[in-house]
């Protein structure tokens, strides 16, 4: 039974590609957004997004929420309507703010790890630094459970293998480790549960959290830079490079991982409070919910 509804998802996966590869990516975006809002929210699923914010951010009135959770459909059916342009996205409709900062993180010398979350398209990141500045970034993401779609999603990712990537896997952490070692550059996305992380706040309630990266970063002294994206206007995105976070203390020693990690939860909820919408209020971040 699993065999086929993974066959009939990776289908409709592969019908809606080739449909949305023959648009141009503006149009594609649109109509995926539009497919987005007029369905999602109708799904049950949505319930779970409108228990998150009212957890998150219980400021937010029921109309507010409903804004939220149309905005939030909107911006997954653009990101799956946009994947068969992601080259074109990432090249022409991208800018990258203080594009000399960015260059700056590039030094072939020592690693480092940059780190998002599942904000606007979150795949724009490492195929436009690839095609504007030259800089190959190994990423890591977290494979879907359908192998078909798996297969699709990663083609369009890694550009048809341009990029390396590496699923979030227990296996996986060796072929990061090495990449490390060979002074390469590392993306990964940090908005999701971690059953073996450590609870750290976000929005003020604890959530399991990798700390693995923070930990590799100490380990070979290279820095860990927050990488934040906006959808700016339909296809249209900013990425804007930040500055490396503080993993020593004054006397060079490794400050807590702990502390690091409320550091980073701060900044990336300040940018999912900003544009609610672009985040995926599906995620189960929260144990307590």
């Amino acid at each position: 039974m699993k065999k086929i509804r993974y066959f009939i998802e990776g289908s409709l996966l592969w019908l809606l590609f080739h449909f949305f590869r023959v648009l141009p990516p503006e149009t594609a975006s649109n109509i995926g957004g539009w497919i987005g809002r007029s369905i999602g929210p109708r799904l049950a699923v949505s319930r779970k997004a409108r228990r998150h914010i009212s957890y998150a951010m219980p400021e937010k009135t029921d109309e507010q929420q409903d804004i939220i959770i149309r905005g939030m459909w909107d911006n997954l059916g653009r990101v799956i309507a946009e994947y068969p342009h992601l080259e074109i996205i990432g090249r022409d409709y991208t800018e990258i703010v203080n594009i000399d900062r960015a260059k700056a993180n590039f030094t072939p010398d020592h690693p480092a790890v940059f780190f998002g979350a599942h904000i606007a398209n979150w795949e724009v990141n490492g195929i436009a630094t690839l095609l504007q500045l030259n800089q190959p970034i190994t990423l890591t993401y977290r494979a879907p459970n359908n192998p078909w779609s798996a297969k699709m999603l990663d083609k369009a990712r890694t550009l048809d293998g341009r990029l390396t990537a590496y699923p979030k896997e227990r296996k996986s952490a060796r072929l990061i480790l090495n990449a490390m070692k060979e002074n390469k550059k590392i993306g990964v996305l940090i908005d999701q549960k971690f059953n073996e992380g450590i609870a750290v706040d976000f929005f003020g309630h604890p959530a399991m959290t990798n700390p693995v990266f923070v930990h590799f970063c100490q380990k070979y002294k290279c820095p860990l830079i927050p990488i934040r994206i906006q959808r700016v206007k339909g296809c249209k995105f900013r990425i804007i490079p930040h500055p490396p976070m503080k993993l020593f203390d004054a006397k060079g020693e490794p400050r807590p991982v702990e502390d690091v990690l409320k550091e980073i939860h701060i900044l990336i909820e300040a940018w999912i409070r900003d544009n609610p919408e672009q985040w995926i209020w599906l995620h189960r971040r929260w144990r307590d919910i």
